[in-house]
């Protein structure tokens, strides 16, 4: 009886590392259908270090997505070199800011708007709202809405374009419903969103891609190459506002 239990026991263990096993090799070579999207790309920042841009332009990404600033006052040390490089790589490119909750959306727009060089084509302006590296302060919903729509005013003013927001997890739970309609970056690892009112899915956070040493994060466009050249050059007419903020 002792060796039939530890038998079971075995073959237990021994079928939970294969399906462990299973589940790691789908996660690390999850990649959404090709067909259905086409057009793939990255977002990085200085923590991707030195990139060679030619080299991830030759590995099937068309976009990226580069780190600027962070609250009111941070620059990202590597954006200035990494938008010059991919853009001399071929590669659509644009801009992010890391929404600290400790700072006035007004002064936070401020430091955005005095990185990013306007006048040439970019992607729309990203803002990045998680809990994950953030100061400690959570505001409410309606505060959120507040600070948030002081950012967003000047810098889709500045750009021409409405702005896109990154919401994840916790962050996505406790904002999503309360905040300012705007076109969503959505995070879904391994798995396709529900939902398709996306114009970015980051389906992966741990991807590689030759021409940067290490994880880099991947991503998907709603929309093939056209979708890819209007979010890249068009520059929304003054006449055309973006929506209004939903009521919290």
């Amino acid at each position: 009886m002792k060796k039939r239990i530890a038998l079971w026991v075995l073959a237990g263990l021994v079928l939970a590392c294969v399906v462990a096993a299973g589940g790691l090799i789908y996660f690390h070579t999850f990649s959404p259908d090709r067909d259905r999207f086409p057009v793939r790309g990255i977002d990085v920042s200085h923590h991707q270090g030195r990139i060679d841009w030619r080299r991830v332009a030759a590995d099937d990404v068309a976009f990226a997505v580069i780190k600027a600033t962070e609250g009111g006052d941070h620059v990202d040390d590597a954006f200035a070199a990494n938008l010059r490089e991919a853009r001399a790589a071929g590669l659509a490119v644009g801009a992010y800011h890391f929404f600290t909750f400790c700072r006035p959306g007004a002064d936070q727009a401020k430091n955005f708007i005095s990185v990013v060089p306007r006048g040439e084509p970019l992607l729309p302006p990203v803002v990045d709202v998680e809990f994950g590296g953030n100061c400690p302060l959570r505001p409410s919903p309606e505060q959120l809405s507040a600070e948030l729509q002081a950012f967003l005013g000047p810098v889709e003013a500045a750009f021409g374009k409405p702005a896109i927001v990154y919401l994840t997890d916790d962050a996505a739970e406790a904002y999503s419903a309360h905040i300012a309609v705007r076109p969503r970056w959505l995070r879904s690892l391994a798995l396709r969103p529900s939902k398709d009112d996306w114009i970015y899915w980051q389906y992966h956070n741990r991807g590689r891609v030759d021409g940067i040493e290490g994880d880099v994060d991947l991503n998907v466009l709603q929309g093939g190459a056209d979708k890819l050249a209007e979010l890249f050059a068009t520059r929304v007419s003054e006449s055309t506002p973006p929506e209004t903020p939903r009521s919290p």
